[in-house]
């Protein structure tokens, strides 16, 4: 998903040539809304959301099926009651040699890379093989990134591939809108429903107005529908797909004035620890611009290391600081007080610099690993006085993904979902958190920018 979308279908950008006449201005909204071009936009998002979200369905199944058998079955076949600490040594090392080619000769070199987040421009069929195939190739093998940004690929992909190329060439913003709807059927099979993803398309767009509901409309059918086919389609198959969901949360806590007291120096410290990440990523993404196959594949063994790291230190499974941390996420929320704090200490520090490689040198999505990394934060601090485990969550979750994503509201919505029946009394708490997160990784950013250029 583009993070600037262009003007919707109906809306005049350029003025008309002197010799057709005065320029009528753009349409109405209503005018917009009920045109032929519109309305047809319209169906095709109705139809496009049921074949996204089927193949969205298999795409996330496979890859955690891949996942389980690497990380669960193959161990356990091997006499292992959990991955031995040199697990993710060979598997990162095929990773990588599995990478290295779709990164250098591919098109669309497997995907944008994360580290610039879901920016760049929209991925079409020519580029799709290689985002599905970087995907499945590193995702299950211990990479620590989310299925996030592949999915929107498919998506976007799949819905151009439906667009014939005469048309995408006689209206190009038509196409633009049809590759947006796309992507956004499929990040909301993997957040739940279309309300987070309705709410990125706003936020990420930056328009207001008829614009808005012009690009706003075809999205919210496309996955609404979308969501709708995945979501019947688990049931009746009995696939799972790991979606990001937290089935237990800590015990219900209303958040006091202890709670914002603190929540906002530990918002800072997520930001700060987080644009450190990110910082790592941009440092490893100028690394590999030369010899970019090989130095992607040192990059994946040094994911390896620092994932084996964790393991020996912690004497844990290495599983917890690999791959996205959607199922270490739901061990945080459901017994928070079953992890010391040397242990988190050392999951944010092996599984950060982890992400942070992984973030300028290979493909998935920059979203679930942060907000594992800030749940892991949140809880950590949840020890200091007056602060609770249930608002040290919710504020690390909002927090560590405003920081990535850049866009608060987003943020605050998705940790509502997240939350279940305690986001209502961590709703305020969440804002604040993810607003002063989002300020602070602004000034960080700026100041790495100043740093960059002195």
């Amino acid at each position: 998903m583009s993070a600037n979308p262009p003007p919707p279908p109906g809306q005049s950008a350029t003025p008309a040539p002197k010799d057709q006449g005065p320029d009528p201005g753009p349409l109405t909204l209503r005018e917009a809304l009920f045109s032929p071009g519109y309305l047809r936009l319209l169906l095709v998002s109705v139809i496009l959301g049921v074949p996204i979200a089927l193949a969205c369905f298999y795409f996330v199944s496979l890859q955690h099926e891949l996942q389980h058998w690497v990380w669960e079955s193959l161990p356990e076949a091997a006499g292992y009651d959990q991955p031995p600490w040199w697990w993710p040594l060979p598997a990162l090392l095929l990773a990588g040699l599995l990478l290295a080619p779709v990164v250098t000769r591919v098109p669309g070199h497997g995907g944008h890379v994360p580290v610039h987040g879901f920016g760049g421009p929209t991925l079409g069929p020519k580029e799709l093989p290689g985002v599905v195939f970087a995907a499945l190739a590193g995702l299950p093998l211990g990479v620590v990134l989310g299925p996030e940004a592949p999915l929107m690929g498919v998506g976007s992909g799949l819905a151009l591939l439906s667009v014939r190329a005469a048309k995408r060439e006689a209206d190009p913003k038509a196409a633009l809108v049809v590759g947006t709807a796309g992507s956004t059927t499929a990040i909301s099979t993997i957040l739940g429903g279309p309300l987070v993803a309705a709410v990125m398309v706003v936020e990420a767009a930056g328009l207001g107005g008829s614009q808005l509901v012009l690009l706003l409309l075809p999205c919210l059918l496309a996955s609404g529908v979308g969501a709708l086919v995945f979501t019947g389609f688990g049931q009746w198959t009995g696939l799972s797909t790991g979606g990001l969901t937290l089935p237990q949360v800590p015990p219900d806590t209303n958040p006091d004035a202890w709670d914002f007291l603190w929540g906002i120096p530990v918002a800072v410290l997520i930001a700060v620890i987080v644009t450190a990440g990110h910082r790592l990523g941009f440092l490893t993404e100028a690394w590999t611009k030369r010899l970019t196959a090989v130095r992607t594949v040192a990059c994946a063994m040094a994911v390896g290391i620092c994932i084996s790291a964790y393991a020996l230190v912690t004497d844990r499974s290495p599983e917890e600081a690999a791959l996205s941390g959607q199922t270490t996420l739901s061990s945080l929320a459901a017994q928070p007080h079953a992890w010391s704090i040397g242990t988190l200490a050392a999951l944010v520090l092996f599984k950060g610099l982890a992400w942070g490689i992984c973030l300028g040198s290979l493909r998935g999505g920059p979203i679930f690993p942060s907000l594992m990394l800030g749940a892991a934060i949140g809880i950590a601090c949840s020890g200091l006085p007056g602060l609770g485990t249930a608002p040290g969550l919710a504020l690390g979750m909002a927090t560590a993904t405003a920081v990535v994503t850049r866009l608060p509201l987003t943020s605050a919505v998705l940790s509502f979902l997240l939350l279940g029946t305690d986001a209502a009394h961590q709703m305020p708490l969440v804002i604040v958190c993810s607003v002063v997160g989002f300020i602070a990784s602004q000034l960080l950013e700026g100041e790495r920018k100043s740093i960059t250029k002195g």
